[in-house]
C-alpha cells in the first residue's frame, strides 16, 4: 500500500510501514512540511496514497469540508506506540488499499474504528 505520512507521524511508524513492505513517504520528503492540511489531503489523493496523521483535525476536513481522501488517524503516544502499530498492522491486513482510500480509520491501542466515506 502507498501512504503519505503527516509531519507529526513518528519516524518509527514510517520504518514500521516500510518494514512491512509498504511505500510510506513522509511529507517533508516532498517539500510539504509547511503545507496546509487541505493541501496534504489533496496531494495524497493525487498520488493515490492513504494519508496517515496523529492530528485529529483531519476528521473535520474529511467530513465537514468534504475533502474526501482516505485517512488513518493514529491515536498514539510514545508509550502506546507498539500497541498502535500492532493494531495498524491488523487494519492493513483486514482492509484492502481501495477500502482504506475510501475511509476514515481511527487506530488506537487494541481497537480501531472504520468509517466509510460518502461518495458524492
Amino acid at each position: 500500500m502507498k501512504f503519505l505520512l503527516d509531519q507529526d507521524v513518528y519516524a518509527s511508524t514510517a520504518r514500521f510501514l516500510n518494514g512491512l513492505g509498504h511505500d510510506a513517504v513522509p511529507v517533508f520528503k516532498l517539500g510539504l512540511s509547511q503545507a496546509d492540511d487541505s493541501d496534504l489531503l489533496k496531494t495524497a489523493r493525487e498520488q493515490v496514497r492513504i494519508f496517515i496523521s496523529r492530528d485529529r483535525d483531519f476528521g473535520g476536513l474529511v467530513f465537514l469540508q468534504d475533502l474526501g481522501a482516505g485517512v488513518i488517524y493514529l491515536r498514539m503516544l510514545p508509550s502506546t506506540q507498539n500497541a498502535v502499530h500492532q493494531e495498524l498492522a491488523r487494519v492493513l491486513n483486514e482492509h484492502s488499499e481501495i477500502e482504506l482510500r475510501q475511509a476514515f480509520v481511527v487506530v488506537e491501542p487494541g481497537r480501531h474504528r472504520f468509517r466509510k466515506l460518502e461518495k458524492k
